[in-house]
């Protein structure tokens, strides 16, 4: 029993020892206090043209300087590229579209060919505070049928059959894409003395639907159109008048290249058309139509986008 007392009583000693040894080395600690800072991020302004911060750049400025000098503005039905060719940096954007009627009118895609080549090699061709876009072929299915080559193309390339180049003039979903835009839209259009299809809505078309959010995310201030065959330059209208901005540029084209100029085309009624819309958008545009279906008229046109230039520059 005595020894059972005395191993207690060790026990006892030992463990107080040990409980004020710790308690000595652990209160003297004190925790680090942690500041802890907030910093306000101030909201930069959003200017009236869309750019970010004080004087800022536009936001379709800014997205233009990104797109570099070949963008693909987005795909036909069977998923080709509808490419878009830049060339310039001002804030002024003109555009000039070809191939809308594919195959049919193939004549308005070289066109436009020869003009992205002229000015790769011309880059002075295009004036300080000018951009130029340039759409070869807004209908790629189209005019591949016609000439079975992707791109750019030769005049030997095109099919002799005057049924394919038919065929050609419509998309892959059989849509005539110039009764597909948003201006007096009907689902049965007309060309010529014949039904054609507008599509199921305005813009169901994978090809409209780009130009039509290009052109809503640039602005641009003037816009001219390629077709065949009628020789002359025709202004546009949405049942709401000609512009006087569209009656100068279709006047300025015209007497430059030669070309009659006219207020409106009125060979027979025609709904869904791309630059009639354009113009609902207060958009100055014009179609120019080539005179033939086997000759685009280089020489002439140039004179056209010479003078139209250099007044949207003015």
């Amino acid at each position: 029993m005595n020894k059972i007392l005395i191993v207690l009583g060790v026990l006892i000693v030992v463990g107080g020892a040990a409980f004020l040894l710790i308690q000595g080395t652990t209160s003297t600690y004190e925790a680090d206090e942690v500041e802890v800072v907030v910093v306000e991020e101030e909201m930069m302004e959003v200017e009236p043209g869309g750019g970010i911060g004080d004087g800022a750049q536009p936001l379709n400025e800014l997205i233009a300087a990104e797109a570099g000098p070949v963008e693909v503005i987005g795909s036909s039905v069977e998923g080709r590229d509808i490419t878009a060719y830049h060339f310039g940096t001002g804030e002024k954007e003109v555009m000039f579209i070809g191939g809308i009627h594919g195959g049919y009118s193939w004549t308005t895609a070289l066109m436009a060919f020869e003009l992205v080549e002229y000015l790769e090699n011309t880059p002075s061709a295009v004036p300080e505070g000018v951009r130029v876009t340039v759409i070869p072929t807004v209908n790629p299915d189209g005019l591949y049928s016609v000439t079975g080559t992707e791109g750019l193309f030769a005049a030997s390339d095109v099919a002799s059959s005057q049924a394919v180049k038919v065929a050609g003039r419509f998309n892959a979903n059989e849509v005539d894409l110039n009764r597909n835009f948003n201006c007096l839209w009907e689902e049965t259009g007309t060309w010529q003395n014949q039904s054609v299809s507008g599509g199921e809505m305005p813009f169901s078309e994978p090809e409209s639907q780009a130009v039509r959010d290009y052109v809503e995310l640039y602005n641009p201030v003037a816009v001219v159109a390629y077709y065949a065959a009628a020789g002359g330059v025709y202004s546009s209208n949405c049942k709401n008048g000609v512009m006087a901005e569209t009656l100068a540029l279709t006047n300025t084209y015209a007497a430059a290249s030669g070309y009659t100029a006219h207020e409106e085309f009125d060979f027979y009624d025609i709904t869904g058309d791309m630059v009639n819309w354009l113009a609902a958008k207060q958009i100055p545009a014009i179609s120019v139509l080539l005179t033939t279906h086997e000759d685009t008229e280089w020489d002439k046109n140039l004179k056209g986008i010479t003078a139209v230039l250099s007044s949207i520059s003015n």
